[in-house]
């Protein structure tokens, strides 16, 4: 499950909800962070997307920067045309899903998704998992979003530890990134009261 996400600090508690969702509905979430250097950075993430299933792409961060020169992040979007093109032109049964946080940016920031049901989850961890309940409501397994959110909490308690574990400087690192992966799926398998 490719994971396309932006990796800044205003983000982490989305960063963490799409981890906690994903382990919850029993998916192994894959990330531009984990990808190892050599090789062309494009290719790596081309030989990503090949991999998965589905691609999930959060449009919600597609804004001007505050550094000077304001600039607008376009790696979001980029990587979605990727996916949709690896659906269209090689693999007809990847599944690829927008989300955001406003309703109607992703129509007007990115017109060509006309037509596209975009997944809004106004910014917040509760409304990450209420969105991907609806995106995955063919999935097998079907956690709730109030279990969602005890897992959420689990992880966000140890989210220091295994940082200070990881001798990392953020929770956007490829070691952290796994790490987290193992305590959310650690913590979806408990019984949730």
């Amino acid at each position: 499950m490719f994971l396309n996400i932006p990796y800044d600090q205003a983000f982490e508690s989305l960063y963490l909800a799409y981890i906690v969702g994903l382990c919850a509905f029993r998916l192994a979430p894959r990330a531009t962070l984990q990808i190892p250097g050599g090789g062309r950075r494009l290719d790596r993430i081309l030989d990503l997307i090949g991999s998965c299933r589905y691609s999930f792409h959060d449009l919600s961060r597609v804004e001007l920067s505050l550094k000077r020169p304001a600039t607008p992040r376009f790696n979001m979007p980029f990587e979605l045309g990727l996916a949709v093109a690896w659906q269209r032109f090689k693999e007809p049964s990847h599944t690829w899903c927008v989300f955001e946080s406003r309703s109607w940016r992703a129509g007007k920031s990115l017109s060509d998704l006309s037509g596209t049901d975009v997944y809004v989850h106004d910014g917040t961890p509760t409304g990450v998992f209420r969105e991907l309940c609806n995106a995955l409501v063919l999935a097998d397994h079907q956690p709730t979003v109030a279990q969602m959110a005890v897992i959420y909490r689990g992880l966000r308690r140890r989210l220091p530890s295994v940082i200070k574990s990881a001798g990392a400087k953020s929770a956007f690192e490829a070691r952290v990134f796994a790490d987290l992966i193992v305590v959310a799926k650690g913590l979806a398998a408990q019984p949730v009261p």
